[in-house]
């Protein structure tokens, strides 16, 4: 991840049935252990940066039921590792259904598996249905990330002490801690965070490497980027800025537009769509205008609602140039079959990138 590639490019969500498109095209992502290794694969080869899974536990209904079937993270990161040579891959941990102490021995397991390429995507909690599947009730939305808080600390002093030590918080009590190996090569694992509110982003700046922010445009971004820097640096930190977001690339831009049209608006799971949307706005539906909503629905079918680079190679590579320009450092980003559409992107889009300046050769 601490590469000479400007822009760090990531493919997301490929543990999951259907991806993040919820489409009900036959071609859509099966999510099944074969394609995600061979995806992984193609990924490694082809110079991806990183790979991020989403920590799912329940699907959305709907005709496809959208993410039903799910690998685990952190198990699949280490298959994942195993099987490739240069490439990230993280996993994404609730940390209210993961105590520390086991969490920090999986990771660091992972970590020599992949020999230092495994990073940490900390969720703190919010999906009340998946919660409520292993018995626990979501905190208080500011409560989550002061446990959240303690969580990593306490992990971080596992990875770090070389001593017995006792860990006094207000969440965990933990006593006669012993922890060993430590992670890979001295380090330890990259931590990313997605947080949207003030206390999520607090909680960022202080604890993570990269953070995670919405892009809904690019003047937009460019602030947002600007934020996350001032609120690290109180703290005397650089805390690099990923967005989300799903690409269809075809060889002309009428190509793409016409398959998002098809797969996106005229194939969208819109049972599944609505659960998902309803879910994520459900504590702040009220900021959701009609217009709003409309909009949300064809990006949440497209690409779970991330920022959408829908064109030729010309113009997805100018999109990433931009977004790259905009001040972020990472874009994590989907397509309907990771499989079958990586290869045209790597062939075409990445040398793109190469004489823009906004990534390097791979060697």
């Amino acid at each position: 991840m601490y590469n000479r590639n400007k822009l760090k490019l990531g493919l997301f969500g490929a543990n999951c049935s259907s991806g993040r498109a919820a489409t009900k095209v036959p071609e859509r992502w099966s999510g099944s252990w074969e394609d995600n290794l061979r995806m992984a694969q193609l990924a490694d080869a082809a110079g991806i940066d990183y790979l991020l899974p989403i920590g799912r536990w329940r699907g959305y209904g709907g005709a496809t039921n959208f993410e039903g079937a799910t690998y685990e993270t952190i198990t699949w990161a280490c298959g994942l590792l195993q099987a490739t040579q240069r490439i990230h891959v993280f996993g994404t941990v609730h940390a209210p259904l993961l105590h520390p102490l086991f969490a920090a021995k999986q990771m660091v397991t992972a970590d020599h598996i992949g020999r230092g390429r495994f990073g940490l995507n900390i969720v703190c909690g919010w999906n009340v249905d998946e919660f409520a599947m292993f018995g626990v009730s979501p905190k208080e939305h500011d409560t989550r990330y002061e446990h959240g808080e303690e969580w990593i600390r306490a992990i971080c002093q596992m990875w770090e002490s070389n001593e017995e030590f006792d860990f006094d918080g207000h969440f965990f009590q933990l006593q006669n801690v012993w922890a060993q190996p430590k992670p890979y090569g001295g380090t330890r694992p990259i931590v990313m965070n997605a947080a949207f509110s003030p206390a999520g982003r607090e909680f960022a700046y202080r604890n993570c490497d990269f953070l995670f922010t919405l892009l809904r445009d690019h003047g937009q971004g460019a602030e947002a980027v600007a934020q996350t820097r001032a609120g690290a640096a109180k703290y005397g930190r650089k805390v690099g800025v990923f967005t989300p977001g799903y690409i269809v690339c075809r060889p002309t831009r009428k190509e793409a537009e016409d398959y998002h049209r098809y797969y996106a608006e005229e194939n969208g799971d819109w049972d599944a769509v609505d659960g998902l949307v309803g879910t994520q706005f459900r504590s702040n539906s009220s900021a959701v205008t009609p217009e709003l909503y409309r909009q949300l629905r064809i990006r949440y079918a497209g690409g779970h609602g991330g920022f959408p680079i829908i064109g030729s190679p010309d113009d997805v590579a100018s999109e990433l140039a931009q977004i790259s320009a905009d001040g972020f450092d990472g874009y994590a980003f989907s397509f309907v079959n990771y499989v079958d559409e990586l290869p045209f992107f790597a062939a075409e889009v990445l040398p793109r990138l190469e004489r823009l300046g906004v990534r390097t050769a791979s060697s």
